[in-house]
Formats: structure tokens, C-alpha cells, sequence
């Protein structure tokens, strides 16, 4: 990899090509979130696009009814024609595709770098932190698009009103989730940043803490210049950035909890959760106290995101304060976002991406408000055996208050498996502590998940792999115990 925190195969720093001049742009793995995200905006810029993923999914099909030419499989045939490919940082370059551009001399972009590519002439949000980001960006393009501003966007998530997770608006803003695990936040120069949270994740690549804030500054300090970075008072790691972003001369808001914090914008008090539905008054540095509410559960993270969106609307972007409070009220989530997949005899059933300790922790604890005097049982799928094995403590300590706890053998993604690095390493302190919790295959755990539920409980899936098909396995399986028991048809 080189030295810890760069990325060897791209420079984040260099001026990224116009989309009009990237002639045919061919995406590798074009299934994935981001990577989709980037072949749609270039598809309404009139780009010409094609793309390959290892399997047929919807979102191939969705993405060959919108103009791109998709192949399942991988070969270099399918770069013939081509100008340009666009990768992501988990595309080794064994793949046959890429050894195949590189041996043509074709231009290769980094997903980040293509999605930049679709972005001139526009304002610019970039909104990056370890936890919150799709959420938060998500919120902002809603208040945005409810205040007339018409945005363009790329998340990490399908929006639910809109039905997908990337367009070309008609307005000057282009709100973008900034991806930090390889360092690729880098390319954006945006007008306005969020921070949500600095904290420590993808040690793989960048092996200290140190080293992510110090990412991190380098992201504040591609602001440009008359900008505005938004950060979270209440996080030490992203109040620190905001303490030397402000040294080095850029405007900072900051926003939180805190009561008496140094320097904060804009804080939250009285805070509120009624079902799925959450809200608070807020004060700005001035003390003018206006209701934020939103439509999704989230007493205190939820709330937050939704007061970073409203300080970049805002002071960032010079949207009046009613408007984004309008359309934040009408935020309805964002797919795996704490998304609710159904409800079956009483037991509902969520989704939810959450992938690291403070996704895990800020989840459970949500479920947990939302489930109230009901239980909580969550299925927990870590993601990657190096954050499995550098996280194991905290990953056992933010799914400790579920009431049951099934964990599934860690999804590998991109990387290959590590001697003595499973579950097992976040069951062992979770049944030391005298939890619930149980390491079973998919089919056990939808078992597990159903058995002895009542009217009023909560069944969460987690995890940023496969463990989102198990949700309607789980309905599935309440239904057929409600029939088995002469229930009838279950709501």
C-alpha cells in the first residue's frame, strides 16, 4: 500500500477532467452504491457508459433501462470502444478489466474522481464522518430540494422519496456523501463540509488515529476559499478539526448537545421521541429558538444530522431557516437507514447499514428507543475481518443493550480471510458480560430471531453485507408461525 493514508493508485490532490471530456467511460463493479451513483450522473451529463459487476442485480437492470450498456462478468473485451474506467479503491489490479486498461493506456479515475468529474459550475457539499454521513446528506438534499434549490446528489443510499441515490438537478448545489476510508474525500473542493464525526476507522488503511484526523485536516483545508466547515461540537475528534480548521483561517459552525460548549453555533435542547418521529428546539448563536422535527426515530443522532443539514442549508448555503426546517420535517429516510421492512403480529422489523462501532451503538440504542418496553433482538453481520478484529471490544459494547444478540460469520468483502479472526471475538465479551448471544448461520438466526417474539418487539438486522436479505426471511417466518397458530392473516 505504501505509506499509511495514501493511496498509491490515484493522487486526490490533481485537478479532475470536465465529464465532456472523458469520451466513453467504462465502470467496473458498476452494482455498487457508489459506483451506480457515479454511471447515473454521468448518463444525464449525456456520457456514453457501460459497466460489468460479477452478478446480475436490479440495479443492473435499473441501469440498462436508464441508457448503460452492463455486462455480468468481467473481460477485457468489454473495454473495446472505451476512453475512460472508473473504479473504485476495492478493484485489485489482478482484475482482468483493469490489467487490460492499464495495458491499453486508458485513462483510469477513481470513483470519487468521476463523480467530481460531474460537478463543475456547481456549489459543492461534501459531507464525511465515520458515522452519519448518507443520513445527513440525504437530510440536506431534502431541505434543499423542499427550499426550491432543486439539488444535484450522490449518497450512499437510496433516498426513499426519490427512489434512487444520485440525479442531476436543475439547481447550482451538488450535495455529495465524501467517502474517507481511502483518502478519496480529498477530491471535492467543496463550498460547504460536514464533518458528522472524526473517529477511528479504516485502520487498514490508515493504521493510526493520527492519521485519520490528520485526513481529516487535509480535508478542511481543501475548502474553498469564502467556504464554510459545519462540524460536531460534541465529537473530541471533530472538535479538534474544527479548532485547527478555524486556526488555519476557514469559517467554522459548529452545532450540538452541549450545553456552554466553546463556540457552538447552534445547540440542541428538549429533545424528543414519539414513536418513529423525533424532535427538539433549537438555538442559534443568538438564542432564537425554532422547532426542528423529523420522521424518523433518533432522539439524539438523528436530531444531530438533521441540525448539520439545516447549518449547511443555512449559513452555508443561505437557505431561508423555515424552509429547511419544512423540508426537514418531510425527510422520509433513506433505504438501510434504519428502514423499516414490516410488521408482522405486533414484532416489526428493521434494516439498518450500520457497520462500525458508532453505527453499531447509535443504532441498538435507537431500536432500543423505538422498542420501548418491548425486546430487542438484533442480527449482527460484522463487516471485514480487520475491523472485526481491531473493533471487537466496541463492537460487543455497542450491541450489548439488545436484549438478543446473533451474530453470523464476518463478511468478507474485499479482503480475504485472517487466522483466528471471527465473531467469536465479539460473542467471548458479550457473554462474559452475561448477554444474550448466540454465533449461528442465516437460516438459525431468522429461527432465533423468531422464537418466543411478542406483539411489541423489535427484530433489527445490521451489517453491510448480505444480512439485508434476512428481513423479509424474518416476516416470512412470522407469518408462518401466525398461520401455524390459527392466526389467520397477520398485519
Amino acid at each position: 500500500m505504501g505509506v499509511q493514508g495514501t493511496n498509491p493508485r490515484f493522487d486526490f490532490r490533481a485537478d479532475v477532467p470536465d465529464c465532456a471530456d472523458l469520451g466513453d467511460v467504462h465502470l467496473i463493479a458498476i452494482g455498487g452504491a457508489g459506483m451506480s451513483a457515479v454511471a447515473r450522473l454521468l448518463l444525464e451529463r449525456g456520457v456514453r457508459v457501460s459497466g460489468s459487476d460479477a452478478r446480475d442485480s436490479a440495479v443492473l437492470e435499473a441501469l440498462r433501462a436508464e441508457g448503460a450498456r452492463v455486462h455480468v462478468g468481467h473481460d477485457p473485451a468489454h473495454l473495446d470502444g472505451v476512453d475512460t474506467v472508473v473504479i473504485s479503491s476495492a478493484i485489485r489490479e489482478t482484475n482482468v478489466e483493469l490489467a487490460a486498461a492499464r495495458e491499453r493506456g486508458l485513462r483510469v479515475l477513481h470513483r470519487s474522481q468521476g463523480l467530481a468529474s460531474t460537478m463543475a459550475g456547481q456549489r459543492r457539499v461534501a459531507v464525511a464522518g465515520a458515522n452519519g454521513k448518507t443520513t445527513t446528506s440525504s437530510m440536506l438534499t431534502v431541505a434543499l430540494a423542499d427550499a426550491g434549490q432543486r439539488p444535484s446528489f450522490a449518497l450512499g443510499g437510496e433516498l426513499t422519496t426519490e427512489g434512487t441515490n444520485a440525479r442531476i438537478g436543475e439547481g447550482d448545489v451538488f450535495v455529495a456523501e465524501a467517502d474517507e476510508s481511502d483518502g478519496s474525500f480529498l477530491v471535492y473542493r467543496p463550498h460547504v463540509a460536514i464533518v458528522t464525526n472524526v473517529q477511528p476507522d479504516h485502520l487498514d488503511f490508515y493504521g493510526d488515529f493520527a492519521t485519520v484526523e490528520a485526513a481529516y485536516a487535509e480535508f478542511a483545508g481543501t475548502i474553498e476559499a469564502g467556504g464554510v466547515l459545519v462540524a460536531c461540537a460534541d465529537d473530541p475528534g471533530s472538535a479538534r478539526l474544527a479548532e485547527r480548521a478555524a486556526a488555519d483561517g476557514v469559517r467554522v459552525v459548529t452545532y450540538g448537545l452541549t450545553e456552554g460548549a466553546k463556540g457552538v453555533t447552534a445547540r440542541l435542547v428538549d429533545l424528543e421521541l414519539d414513536g418513529y418521529r423525533a424532535a427538539a428546539t433549537l438555538l442559534d448563536a443568538d438564542g432564537v429558538a425554532r422547532r426542528l422535527e423529523i420522521a424518523v426515530p433518533g432522539r439524539r443522532y438523528n436530531l444531530l444530522n438533521a441540525l448539520a443539514a439545516h447549518l449547511a442549508a443555512t449559513v452555508g448555503l443561505g437557505v431561508d431557516p423555515e424552509a429547511s426546517l419544512a423540508g426537514l420535517a418531510s425527510f422520509g429516510g433513506t433505504r438501510r437507514r434504519f428502514e423499516a421492512k414490516g410488521s408482522v403480529g405486533g414484532v416489526a422489523v428493521i434494516d439498518d447499514y450500520a457497520h462500525n462501532p458508532g453505527k453499531v451503538e447509535a443504532v441498538v440504542r435507537t431500536a432500543k428507543e423505538v422498542a420501548g418496553e418491548g425486546r430487542l433482538t438484533v442480527i449482527f453481520q460484522p463487516h471485514l475481518y480487520s475491523r472485526t478484529r481491531d473493533f471487537a471490544a466496541q463492537f460487543a459494547a455497542g450491541l450489548a443493550p439488545a436484549d438478543r444478540i446473533v451474530l453470523l460469520d464476518i463478511y468478507g468483502a474485499r479482503e480475504d480471510p485472517v487466522d483466528g479472526v471471527t465473531s467469536e471475538l465479539i460473542a467471548e465479551p458479550l457473554r462474559a458480560s452475561g448477554s444474550d448471544v448466540l454465533v449461528l448461520d442465516k437460516e438459525s438466526a431468522v429461527a432465533r430471531a423468531v422464537e418466543g417474539t411478542q406483539s411489541g418487539d423489535l427484530v433489527l438486522t445490521v451489517g453491510a453485507g448480505d444480512v439485508t436479505a434476512l428481513g423479509a426471511l424474518v416476516l416470512d417466518a412470522l407469518r408462518e408461525r401466525g398461520t401455524a397458530r390459527g392466526e389467520g392473516a397477520p398485519a
